[in-house]
């Protein structure tokens, strides 16, 4: 499947009527296990990237390269339409191009890109302080103005539900719709009378990050342009633990045999490793026997 193809599903998503949960992974042997269950639609949070790339927090130190390296490991291994958060675009309206440049080469299907200050302000907690509407206007033009492949889905992310309340979230919808996003994703919606004004508040389809119990009803989001919502990022979460208790149980003694009924079995390893591929890879190509 071309990026192009993968971009165009990930459009239809958008276009559709129904709400889905994308798969969070990190690399590429989790996106080939998301697509091996079915998922067509993967996310790679920045703060999912920092944490398997640096073993560090979100506090917005990974570089763009970084990011984009990480990328493209896993586009490379799959076909799933990728979305991915870029933060604020790792600068200014320039850098917010630069930043398109290299996410779409690294094969990414849709992007993100937010309002918020970053990296914080001294004196200031991540993610209180809001650019001005003029420079989100402008950051959201600039992504639109960097791509090459008229596919790929640019998204304005606003924080604004938690600082400024629905009047300033609505009216940051509208600039950038304006702007010409093709959709926004919504950080911080609590409740279900913030969605229905932000779904009056703008044409677009809306995204929405990881949401209360309250908000966890597809058909519900669904009939308020909800097309996409995130349900964290515990993929990684397990996986983490997972390492930590298998460390922990071989440090202490344990056996590797103990261990044998968690462990993937060779055909859950040949699907994450791709290795029938592989194989016919080195039989065709390299004259191996069968």
């Amino acid at each position: 499947m071309t990026l192009t193809e993968r971009r165009t599903r990930y459009r239809n998503v958008l276009a559709g009527s129904e709400c889905i949960h994308p798969a969070s992974v990190f690399d590429p042997v989790s996106a080939r296990m998301a697509e091996a269950q079915g998922f067509e639609i993967g996310m790679l949070a920045g703060s999912i990237a920092s944490a398997t790339v640096l073993g560090a927090p979100d506090i917005v130190v990974l570089t763009l390269s970084e990011f984009a390296e990480q990328i493209h490991r896993v586009t490379r291994a799959s076909t799933l339409s990728l979305m991915v958060d870029a933060d604020h675009g790792y600068g200014n309206a320039l850098n917010v191009m630069r930043t398109v440049e290299e996410l779409e080469t690294a094969g990414v299907s849709a992007l993100t890109i937010e309002d918020t200050q970053l990296p914080p302000r001294f004196g200031h907690n991540q993610g209180e302080e809001l650019i001005s509407v003029p420079e989100f206007v402008g950051k959201v033009k600039a992504a639109i103005a960097a791509r090459q492949d008229p596919s790929l889905v640019i998204i304005g992310r606003t924080a604004a539900l938690r600082s400024e309340g629905i009047e300033g979230a609505a009216a940051r919808l509208k600039a950038c719709t304006d702007a010409g996003a093709d959709g926004i994703f919504l950080a911080g919606a609590r409740t279900r009378e913030e969605v229905e004004a932000m779904h009056k508040a703008t044409s677009l389809p809306l995204l929405l990050g990881s949401t209360p119990p309250a908000l966890n009803d597809r058909a519900l989001l669904a009939t308020n342009g909800v097309r996409i919502a995130l349900q964290g990022h515990v993929p990684f979460q397990v996986v983490v633990k997972a390492l930590y208790d298998t460390y922990k149980h071989l440090k202490e003694g344990g056996s590797p045999a103990a261990l044998k009924d968690q462990a993937a079995s060779e055909d859950l390893l040949n699907q994450a490793l791709n290795r029938d591929a592989y194989r016919r890879w080195q039989r065709d190509y390299l004259g191996e026997p069968a």
